[in-house]
């Protein structure tokens, strides 16, 4: 099988099931910032060095096929895999509540970096919230399975959490956002 079709030479593309759309369809701007954040999260798993969050992220980046999936298959069609479900929210939730109390409270805002894993982990955070913007788009004209924004929504907070882990499990100094003065 060849790795190029032609399909897209024109511009346009095809959802699961064989439906036609333009490149910057909200469809395909959804799919492509969860492949993009997907794609990050995998260079996050090679800086950590970390076994458990190793597998955090292979866990995330397995759930993303499925999110990315779901949002490729129109509602009527079987995605031959499943939709986004409570179940994936509800485990990014017990991370966050695993991690969370592992981390200093916060008491300011915090500028995004620390060493490369944990500043590549606020990096690909950035990249969830705009696939979370993507997604709100691609709802405005779509229907969407409703777990998918909760999801995207709970993994922002979840690599938020797991930054910070990170870069405290380092014994990387995290530095506090002092607005200047005007």
């Amino acid at each position: 099988m060849n790795i190029y079709t032609k399909v897209g030479d024109d511009g346009r593309t095809q959802l699961f099931g064989g439906t036609e759309v333009d490149k910057d369809d909200p469809h395909v701007e959804a799919v492509g910032a969860v492949d993009e954040l997907n794609a990050l999260l995998g260079v996050a798993e090679a800086l950590c060095g970390d076994a458990e969050v190793s597998d955090l992220i292979h866990n995330l980046q397995e759930d993303l096929m499925v999110v990315g999936a779901d949002l490729a298959t129109p509602k009527s069609q079987d995605t031959g895999i499943g939709r986004t479900s409570e179940q994936m929210i509800v485990s990014l939730e017990l991370h966050i509540d695993r991690l969370t109390p592992a981390t200093e409270p916060l008491t300011t805002f915090i500028l995004p970096g620390g060493g490369l894993a944990s500043s590549q982990l606020h990096h690909v955070r950035t990249v969830s919230r705009r696939a979370e913007r993507r997604l709100a788009t691609l709802a405005r004209s779509a229907e969407v399975t409703p777990q998918i924004t909760v999801y995207l929504n709970r993994l922002g907070d979840l690599l938020f959490v797991l930054a910070r882990w990170v870069s405290q499990q380092a014994g990387e100094t995290e530095i506090p956002w002092v607005p200047r003065q005007a």
